[in-house]
């Protein structure tokens, strides 16, 4: 967009009833239109945080197939063969395995690669695992009179732990995190996926990049300090230096220094609230049995001290639990 260049962003509310196939060992639960709609809007919001929505055209699968013919279908699946859908490695080993493999999803790779015909895509972009379907929007394009798009690849981003991103894991950093929450996340990664988050998030160029991987493995370069510095672009990136800033300083503050946060919730006490009670209602904890946890392992405390105690009165004060979670009681 910054060069003029025109980005179509493709909804899969078809392809997303069915569900990619790709690196799955089984079959996906397939998605009700209802639900693909509500996916969808939160995609969007997310897309939109980076690409300018007013330069951007938006468009729906359905826009084509929706009128699809029985027809469309038979002239678009007998372009393809059985072995050329084998090459892909999640297809053969499913069939290898005598794992379930739906005709339905042997079809996914031609109806999302349709998609590059349907709007005459010159470029697409991916994640590495859609390598199969991109080449397959190319080979289409090709046979039926187009230029064959060229596909650009990025590679998945692992989660700040290393493993595999995803919110079960508690690992990941959204892109509509707020300013604070997104540069704690980013401080608290392992060092060993920082050079990938830099080389894949930022516009550092790369013998910069490698002359700070040997400074951190010599010991001249604290990982901490590189941290900071990729939490800054990345929080610039989405929300602003100013808010990059401002979310660097309460890290510093309330990480390195160990003080109060400026804002914290402010909860009252109900009458007759406990400990357990207390943290249940103020959010701290999800429930009494992780409450109790908490006060067990000494990650409770009031205005610096620790409570052991979870059926004592809640006090007024300044709660913590952990590192992170502050919360002002009031009577």
């Amino acid at each position: 967009q910054d060069l003029g260049h025109q980005v179509v962003l493709v909804v899969g509310d078809w392809t997303a009833q069915i569900g990619d196939p790709s690196g799955r060992d089984q079959s996906r639960q397939r998605l009700t239109a209802d639900e693909v709609k509500s996916n969808a809007q939160t995609y969007m919001e997310q897309f939109f945080t980076i690409v300018d929505k007013t330069k951007t055209e938006v468009r729906w699968q359905s826009e084509w197939y929706g009128r699809f013919t029985l027809s469309d279908v038979f002239e678009l699946t007998a372009r393809f063969t059985l072995a050329d859908m084998m090459a892909h490695e999640t297809f053969r080993l499913r069939w290898e395995n005598k794992q379930p493999l739906s005709l339905m999803e042997l079809m996914y790779p031609l109806l999302q690669g349709y998609d590059s015909v349907a709007i005459d895509a010159d470029v697409e972009f991916g994640g590495t695992d859609q390598k199969f379907n991109n080449l397959v929007g190319r080979q289409l394009q090709m046979m039926l009179g187009q230029r064959g798009q060229a596909v650009l690849l990025v590679p998945l981003l692992a989660g700040t732990d290393g493993r595999k991103m995803s919110k079960s894991f508690g690992n990941t950093v959204d892109v509509v995190d707020p300013p604070l929450e997104m540069y704690g996340k980013l401080m608290r990664m392992s060092d060993d996926v920082l050079p990938d988050y830099f080389a894949t998030l930022t516009d550092i160029p790369e013998d910069e990049l490698v002359a700070m991987q040997l400074d951190m493995a010599q010991g001249r370069l604290n990982p901490r300090d590189a941290k900071m510095r990729l939490a800054r672009e990345i929080v610039t990136m989405f929300h602003g230096a100013e808010a990059a800033r401002a979310a660097e300083a309460e890290f510093v503050k309330v990480f390195q220094r160990r003080e109060l946060p400026t804002d914290m919730p402010s909860v009252p006490i109900a009458p007759g609230a406990t400990v357990l009670d207390f943290l249940v209602t103020s959010g701290l904890a999800s429930s009494k049995s992780e409450a109790r946890r908490l006060i067990q392992q000494g990650g409770v405390s009031v205005d610096g001290q620790k409570l052991t105690d979870g059926m004592s009165p809640a006090i007024p004060g300044v709660w913590r639990v952990g590192a992170r979670r502050f919360v002002k009681a009031t009577d």
